[in-house]
């Protein structure tokens, strides 16, 4: 063989190692982001979150601002319903297209000190508040086996923030869902396939929320307030290499969580809906450090629909003077366009509308980013 010969042979080899190793990185789920609680901190790749950081003499270091983005799963699974849903500008629902432009903003919400979101495997209200529920949006077959096209559309999500560095906050279960899964024994076996699911893809950078509000019209007695505790501690038990997830749940506007979940969580989920004096947010961690059992560890609102950014005091700043993450919920109103909104379905993901702009200008700006 010739030297150049040789030399193309070389190139070729290597080019074809390069192929597989590419390849090989795509196809292989690895993580670099892990994410750790200490005492009331977040911790993420051993640094705390927001390092140094002090807001008009309120530290922020150590918080996890979030937002609540439940839909970026989402499907309806029932053919009378799944035309609610339907882009304005295509006239048809896309399921693929909705995670694919979540994950397209991700970068865009990071830019601006977003650290963590919530995700749900039911989702939640894609009308922002609803009484009834027909649409069947569930990532849980009714035996509590894993749907592998929510699963797929999972792995996007969390693929994108474990490379962002970034904490999703995944719940689990929908008060408006929950009655898919048949009984109990297929709500616990979708918990266990999950945390097994998230330990087989090795991301150690989600925080778990059995579900969302437990204290509001469940079906299943096991994800009610009285024994909700017994699923935290079941998914904190699943370890796999010595490592295991934090896990928690939450609870409607203004209600004050119960002892038995703050003495089997690892950090507090509380909501602000209903609070329409900011003083109460404060009023309500101080509550909620005081309940029994109750030990250092964050308290987290990932749930408020109060805005009144522009003003000095509202909700958001009145949680992080208490030293408590917060939590940004908002959904299409009467008469909103397509831009507002980050639960009404279908979603525009970017930071389109005053409201989105207000709450992450104001983020931007408390954690330095």
């Amino acid at each position: 063989m010739s030297h150049l010969g040789n030399i193309f042979h070389w190139r070729k080899s290597v080019s074809t190692l390069m192929g597989l190793l590419i390849l090989f990185s795509f196809s292989h789920s690895y993580s670099q982001t892990k994410v750790k609680i200490k005492g009331e901190k977040f911790y993420i790749n051993g640094k705390p979150t927001y390092a140094g950081q002090k807001w008009k003499g309120l530290k922020i270091e150590g918080l996890l601002m979030n937002a609540r983005m439940v839909q970026g799963v989402f499907d309806d699974l029932n053919p009378e319903t799944i035309e609610r849903w339907k882009y304005p500008d295509t006239g048809k629902w896309d399921a693929d297209r909705n995670t694919s432009e979540f994950v397209q903003h991700m970068n865009d919400w990071k830019a601006h000190g977003l650290l963590s979101f919530t995700i749900n495997l039911q989702g939640g209200s894609p009308e922002g508040y609803s009484k009834n529920q027909p649409w069947h949006n569930s990532a849980f077959t009714a035996q509590g086996e894993l749907r592998p096209a929510y699963m797929a559309r999972l792995k996007k999500v969390l693929d994108e923030a474990d490379r962002l560095e970034m904490v999703p906050i995944l719940g689990l279960f929908y008060f408006g869902q929950d009655h898919r899964l048949e009984n109990e024994a297929a709500v616990i076996k979708a918990v266990d396939l999950t945390i097994n699911w998230l330990h087989d893809h090795n991301y150690k950078n989600v925080i778990i929320e059995i579900n969302n509000e437990c204290n509001v019209r469940y079906v299943h007695k096991i994800l009610q307030p009285e024994r909700v505790h017994e699923l935290i501690l079941r998914a904190k038990s699943i370890e796999r290499n010595g490592y295991r997830y934090y896990v928690s749940t939450s609870y409607g506007g203004r209600f004050i969580p119960l002892p038995n979940v703050v003495q089997a969580a690892d950090f507090i989920l509380i909501h602000g809906n209903g609070v329409a004096e900011p003083k109460m947010i404060e009023e309500m961690v101080a509550q909620t450090r005081a309940v029994k059992g109750y030990h250092k560890m964050p308290i987290l609102f990932n749930e408020d629909d109060h805005f009144d950014f522009d003003k000095d005091y509202n909700n958001m700043i009145a949680s992080v003077s208490s030293y408590a993450s917060w939590g940004y919920f908002d959904f299409r109103m009467k008469d909103d366009g397509f831009e507002e909104g980050y639960q009404s379905m279908p979603v525009d993901w970017s930071i389109s509308s005053d409201r989105k702009r207000g709450f992450f200008n104001l983020l931007k700006e408390i954690t330095g980013y």
